[in-house]
């Protein structure tokens, strides 16, 4: 017996998936106007879609962030091109990878298996895939959590709450005054998005890195006695570590007036309390992805120059 497909019945499912008009009409045809069987079909035919697309380069996207009392998160979701950014359906697929990694933590593999409803976290980026036809990918993430204190957060070029290019969290250890430190931890958070240290002092370099500024300025000085070569050594870390350590740069909220850690023993008397960085990380989108000459964005500007 042949079932009948009406239109609402058509749209109904497009309503409840977001799928093309013609593979929801497929859908209902393959399961006999079962609409919830028809939704599975539909599912499945666009996760097969997406690994159709897992090939492609995916740097473009967005950096998305959560915080609770105690902990934030920072996750990278990226996608083939800049446009995708804007997408309504995209940045609520970011949010909601950001809710799930506050609750099961930065593990890549644990965001994607942890459940939503029905359906995985990988589950709702393949639908994703399907409905917008371009490649994502949830590349990394990143926890901080505190004790006592807060973990504060702050989004460059942010399209949304919680959703930027630059993502930056700051972990501050403190009994104080929970309103005074959110302040504080936004506005350092900024500074780390601005200055981008590598570490919170000297004793959390890498040992490889002094190293390398070692070498580096001693082959400046060369030809120098060995007196005079290893106190331009020590002068050039000192400016070094004022470059790249967090509580030596100059405050950037400031314009430099002032060090990171003046500013905390300043914001220290609002706050009340003594307080300490737990930690910060700082995520900027595509950083360190080798993307493809043959790309979205390659192919069209190809396009477009051979008009």
């Amino acid at each position: 017996m042949t079932t009948n497909i009406s239109a609402s019945m058509v749209k109904e499912l497009r309503d409840k998936t977001g799928a093309g008009m013609m593979d929801c009409k497929a859908a209902l045809t393959e399961t006999a106007g079962n609409l919830e069987n028809a939704v599975d079909w539909l599912r499945k035919k666009g996760l097969s879609k997406a690994a159709k697309k897992a090939d492609r380069v995916a740097a473009e996207g967005l950096v998305g962030s959560a915080l609770n009392a105690s902990k934030g998160v920072l996750v990278e979701v990226n996608s083939e091109t800049d446009f995708v950014a804007r997408n309504d359906l995209f940045q609520g697929l970011v949010k909601m990878i950001a809710d799930v990694a506050l609750d099961v933590g930065a593990d890549v593999e644990k965001i994607l298996a942890a459940r939503i409803g029905d359906r995985t976290t990988a589950d709702a980026i393949g639908e994703t895939i399907a409905k917008i036809g371009e490649n994502m990918t949830l590349r990394r993430a990143a926890t901080l959590s505190v004790g006592q204190g807060v973990v504060a957060n702050y989004m460059h070029n942010s399209p949304g709450e919680g959703l930027g290019r630059i993502g930056v969290i700051v972990a501050l250890e403190s009994n104080g005054k929970t309103d005074e430190l959110k302040a504080f931890g936004r506005l350092l958070a900024m500074h780390v998005a601005a200055a981008n240290p590598q570490a919170i002092d000297p004793t959390g370099l890498d040992a490889a890195t002094i190293e390398r500024e070692k070498g580096v300025l001693a082959a400046k000085a060369e030809g120098k006695p060995a007196n005079v070569v290893e106190k331009i050594v020590e002068s050039g870390l000192k400016t070094f570590y004022k470059e790249v350590c967090l509580l030596e740069q100059g405050y950037a909220i400031e314009e430099g007036k002032k060090t990171v850690a003046q500013a905390i023993k300043e914001a220290e008397g609002k706050v009340g309390a003594p307080i300490k960085i737990g930690g910060f990380v700082r995520f900027v989108l595509g950083e360190g992805v080798e993307r493809s000459a043959g790309d979205f964005g390659g192919e069209v500007a190809a396009l477009a120059g051979g008009r």
